[in-house]
């Protein structure tokens, strides 16, 4: 996405930023101005993407000056103290004072049968998906309406399409979606009054580290590329388009309480 400056000026924040769609928005951020902090739970896992991560955001700057700056820092978002950390890091890294945007991503997803799950999976979870979706939300709602003069921005939770449709491997993982989704919509009842806009991003098969085993049976890809009427499976970058979009107060300053679907047509397809 080339730099066009939609964001020039802006911080944000990005939990699970080092993968996947938080790693393709947060890049897409920097490329349009914004300072961001992301998160990650620094495991011995992540530090090769977090290495990348970083070399490519020094080759935006270097590329283009006005880019982005971004940070990160180690948390674990089902622990309710992380959104507060990440938001104060956030603020101190880049000398703001105020917090612009913020984007629940982080989340997991394991298949697993219904009647067999154990109770630790579905708490898992919940607490990762749901939780921490609200304890991020909160902390950065606290500050856009407290502490920022003027009050106002932009919360965009990564949802998903299986917050619309269910899933028989899914039972403890569509719930949390369907949350997330809610979430957005009654924050942006409860926020509305401070400037605060909350709106929702339910991406469709996107081709992320969560069901890159998934997506390896060649069958099963044929068959879900075949229900989407685009043809492919989504891509990471798929989704920085419309978290550009989202956060942009030019572009969407009149939408709150939104659902964008991003999913190559295919819940218009489920039928």
């Amino acid at each position: 996405m080339p730099a066009t400056n939609l964001l020039a000026g802006k911080t944000a924040i990005i939990t699970g930023g080092t993968t996947g769609i938080g790693r393709a928005i947060a890049l897409a951020f920097l490329a349009q101005g914004c300072d961001v902090a992301v998160n990650h739970l620094d495991l011995e896992t992540d530090k090769p993407h977090l290495t990348s991560l970083l070399a490519e955001a020094a080759a935006l700057r270097t590329a283009d000056p006005s880019a982005g700056r971004l940070a990160h820092l180690p948390g674990d978002v089902r622990d309710p103290e992380t959104g507060t950390a990440l938001v104060s890091f956030c603020l101190s890294q880049f000398s703001a004072s105020r917090l612009d945007i913020c984007v629940s991503n982080a989340g997991i997803c394991t298949f697993a049968s219904f009647l067999d799950m154990p109770p630790s999976l579905l708490s898992n979870t919940v607490r990762t998906n749901l939780d921490g979706a609200f304890y991020v939300t909160q902390a950065a709602a606290r500050q856009m309406a407290r502490h920022n003069s003027p009050p106002g921005g932009s919360i965009i939770a990564i949802s998903s399409i299986s917050a619309l449709v269910g899933g028989g491997m899914q039972t403890h993982y569509t719930p949390t979606k369907a949350g997330v989704l809610s979430l957005m919509q009654s924050a942006a009842c409860a926020l509305g009054g401070y400037g605060i806009r909350c709106n929702a991003l339910l991406p469709g098969t996107i081709r992320t580290q969560l069901n890159e085993e998934d997506l390896a049976d060649e069958k099963k890809r044929g068959y879900m590329e075949g229900r989407i009427p685009l043809g492919r499976t989504g891509e990471p970058k798929d989704l920085a388009g419309p978290a550009v979009f989202l956060a942009c107060e030019e572009l969407s300053g009149y939408v709150t309480g939104a659902q964008l679907l991003v999913d190559g047509g295919l819940f218009v397809n489920l039928q």
